[in-house]
């Protein structure tokens, strides 16, 4: 069996993507440092498999940590998503975005390299494509200036995965481009639950349906779509955590030295905010109170 570190693991795409890792038949290893999540999503991770999961609460930009876990498990791969990941955030504080983001891959990549190399499947976004002039996009889009130091993070990061491939042929990489995941597992014992205020659209509806929230605010309704409000690609997060499945997969079959290989992850079906809150209220039989602004 191999075994897979899932860096970001305690969060939403993490939790989901150790269930498809687990049905796949690959060992699970988590780090997280708990600074956007908490241990519920690994209880329920535990119901759904039935695996106790190796955790370590770890920071990947302390070496020493990481250290202790590759000494402690032999690892063959890693998948990760350990970084901040607030767009707006990123523009008030670029330097913790900077300093996390982009130290946690370098220090996990010093770390994989002194242990004999392996897989890497790095999280990263549409977001690297910037206001493209042509859509959709595809891998061969050229990758446009970032619109915030989050997206640059991911550029940046991006790069620092090419070079490690190259340079060392005991890696071997894929870079995943999300765009907007979405939706829970099944069993509904996992799912994105945010800490403090949401950075996604589907957790201000579902908090807006709870009563957490008095009304639900869509910001904008005079775009160039149908119904004027903003048009996104959304991704299942259960079909975004089998890419992850998928692409180590491609890894294990594929010896490509040097290469590291890159993959959009999302629909290429665009929905608006309006349609999905529509859907919602159908799907759920509830009424939501919203009011647009801006």
């Amino acid at each position: 069996m191999k075994n897979i570190l899932i860096t970001g693991g305690a969060g939403y795409i993490g939790s989901h993507t150790a269930v498809e890792l687990i049905h796949a038949g690959y060992g699970v290893v988590i780090a997280d440092n708990l600074s956007n999540a908490d241990t519920t999503c690994l209880d329920g991770v535990k119901k759904i498999t039935g695996r106790d999961i190796p955790f370590y609460i770890a920071d990947c930009c302390r070496k020493d940590q990481l250290l202790k876990i590759f000494r402690e498990h032999r690892i063959d791969g890693v998948i990760h998503f350990a970084a901040f990941k607030a767009v707006g955030e990123s523009v008030e504080k670029p330097l913790m975005y900077y300093y996390n983001n982009v130290l946690s891959l370098v220090t996990l990549l010093e770390v994989l390299v002194e242990n004999g190399g392996g897989h890497v499947v790095f999280s990263s976004s549409a977001t690297v494509y910037g206001q493209p002039p042509v859509l959709p996009v595809t891998e061969d889009t050229p990758r446009m200036p970032a619109t915030s130091p989050y997206g640059n993070t991911k550029q940046i990061c991006e790069d620092i995965l090419i070079d490690t491939v190259k340079a060392h042929a005991s890696v071997k990489g894929i870079i995943l481009r999300y765009f907007n995941p979405i939706g829970a597992h099944p069993s509904a014992l996992i799912g994105e639950l945010p800490r403090g205020i949401p950075n996604n659209l589907v957790p201000f509806i579902t908090q807006t349906a709870a009563g957490i929230r008095k009304e639900l605010q869509i910001f904008g309704n005079d775009y160039n779509t149908p119904d004027g409000t903003a048009l996104r690609d959304y991704i299942d997060v259960v079909d975004l955590a089998a890419a992850h499945v998928s692409a180590l997969k491609r890894m294990e079959a594929h010896d490509k030295p040097g290469s590291c290989e890159v993959f959009n992850v999302g629909t290429g079906t665009p929905l608006s905010v309006m349609e999905l809150v529509k859907k919602f209220q159908t799907v759920n039989n509830v009424s939501l109170k919203y009011r647009i602004t801006g």
